[in-house]
């Protein structure tokens, strides 16, 4: 992070991880806080080593208040649209959060995910329409979750039914 003269604006690394690869900037703004409450799906990338690594790369550095046009512009007006609804916003800036995923039981398959305050998932059951049940801890592709994104709000479960769920499911024999 480097500091910007008498404007109190710090620049940031920011990555929008899309599960096989990300976009990456380095973005002027007041505060971590500022960037993630204005731009969807971003994360405020802090690793040391990784940070050094991209030093090499050549990416776009943009003042938050004066995005231009593009993905990071996107992001923002994606943002923008999620501030106003219910339950913006609720599932942020906790410990763990429980989600029963409801999109996507288009085969009548459920997933419940324990995610971290990042926005990973840590542990997932796939609950299928069988009964059956698999659980997992380990993925090769792993992209934070939004958790101000407010379409997660109403997915929220109790970390007791999400335990309770670990305990009947079977290891998934086919996890990394």
């Amino acid at each position: 992070m480097l500091q910007q003269g008498g404007n109190a604006k710090n620049r940031y690394l920011v990555c929008h991880d899309y599960g096989m690869g990300g976009l990456w900037w380095w973005v002027w703004a007041r505060s971590p806080e500022e960037v993630l409450d204005a731009v969807a799906e971003v994360e405020i990338v802090t690793d040391d080593s990784t940070v050094q690594r991209v030093t090499s790369w050549n990416l776009d550095e943009v003042h938050l208040d004066a995005l231009p046009d593009g993905p990071l512009a996107s992001l923002r007006d994606q943002r923008s649209a999620h501030r106003d609804l219910p339950g913006y916003g609720l599932l942020a800036n906790r410990g763990l959060v429980y989600l029963r995923d409801a999109s996507a039981e288009y085969d009548g398959t459920a997933y419940l995910a324990e995610l971290g305050p990042d926005g990973r998932r840590l542990r997932q059951v796939e609950q299928r329409p069988d009964g059956d049940a698999l659980r997992t801890e380990d993925w090769p592709f792993n992209p934070a979750i939004d958790l101000r994104d407010p379409q997660y709000a109403p997915m929220e479960v109790s970390p007791e039914a999400f335990e309770d769920a670990w305990r009947r499911a079977r290891p998934d024999p086919d996890a990394y």
